[in-house]
């Protein structure tokens, strides 16, 4: 259990008994959300603690800090407050995942607080702003150098640096489960993703966890590669002008957000996924969609729909069959 934190935040020294409720499928669990600010890494660990567990939110934008992603509107601490308040305990601390020596003290904290880690999330991204105006639609040499090194930093590095300090506390847990997120699954991501550092960044995951899935099957433990589908973060609903109480307004000018999903419907699958006890047998080094796992353990969206985005663009927008976004939804 918790025995570092009383606040949202993690400041404190109070003992958190909310995870004495043998109900919480997730109650014992120790959690890590790598890149937890927004998007998906925040749904990811909200529903992880409504699951009951204890759950460190990682990221760079603080309140008192923004990211080079530019955004003061989503903070790890409200993450955090987020996690608490849905009935897990949410630790905010502020890291970034491409400096070794933060990594190196947020898994010593996690070591002195709990002595082993349950769940490792893998979210870590933040290269948005580079992917719109210097890799769509580019060749890859018309790709700013700079630019698509640091792609690779955010989507690839950072994943491998995280790994590579937090398992040897991941493989202390008696189930480890290592997560990494991405975009597409290894058959959607089968097409070239448009440009060269976009590809490598969003394949290098499902890699990831096919090597980490062979590596932890003798700890008893798994990974798996996730993704969600045409994704209603807080940043693409900013981008359509729209908000989550309206976003359908936004399908005049994207057909195919109709298809959308929030961020909640993946986060809730996998909080689904880690609850399962054959969960192991079932990913253990797999790719899956968010419409994968949601068919898998019965879960559907905040509007209770269960959207299969990456479907949709394989069989009509991609494959030239007839169908609407409705026929996937």
């Amino acid at each position: 259990m918790d025995k570092n934190t009383d606040t949202a935040t993690g400041t404190g020294t109070g003992t958190d008994t909310r995870h004495s409720d043998h109900k919480a499928p997730l109650a014992d669990r120790i959690a890590l959300v790598a890149g937890a600010t927004r998007g998906a890494g925040r749904a990811l660990a909200v529903e992880l603690g409504r699951a009951g567990a204890t759950v460190y939110v990682t990221g760079r934008t603080t309140r008192e800090h923004v990211s080079e992603v530019g955004r003061t509107t989503e903070t790890i601490e409200e993450t955090a407050e987020l996690v608490t308040a849905a009935g897990g305990t949410g630790i905010a601390v502020p890291t970034d995942h491409l400096d070794e020596d933060r990594v190196r003290a947020l898994v010593d904290r996690i070591d002195r607080d709990h002595g082993r880690l349950d769940i490792l999330v893998n979210d870590l991204w933040g290269g948005e702003h580079l992917t719109a105006g210097s890799v769509f639609g580019k060749k890859s040499w018309e790709t700013p150098l700079a630019d698509g090194l640091r792609i690779l930093e955010l989507g690839v590095r950072s994943h491998v640096i995280t790994a590579a300090l937090a398992l040897p506390l991941l493989i202390r847990s008696n189930a480890p489960l290592h997560v990494e997120v991405t975009d597409g699954t290894a058959r959607s991501n089968r097409r070239y993703r448009e440009n060269l550092y976009y590809d490598l960044a969003k394949n290098a995951p499902i890699r990831i966890a096919f090597g980490l899935g062979e590596e932890l099957a003798e700890y008893g433990g798994m990974a798996v590669a996730v993704t969600p589908g045409f994704l209603r973060s807080e940043q693409m609903l900013t981008n359509f002008g729209v908000t989550e109480e309206n976003w359908r307004d936004a399908v005049a000018r994207e057909p195919h957000f109709a298809i959308a999903e929030s961020p909640y419907y993946l986060a809730r699958a996998l909080a689904a996924l880690a609850a399962d006890p054959d969960r192991a047998a079932r990913w253990n080094g797999k790719s899956a969609s968010s419409a994968d796992l949601a068919k898998a353990y019965g879960v559907r969206d905040v509007d209770g729909s269960r959207p299969d985005a990456w479907a949709y663009f394989e069989d009509v927008v991609w494959g030239g069959k007839d169908g609407s976004p409705d026929d996937y939804r």
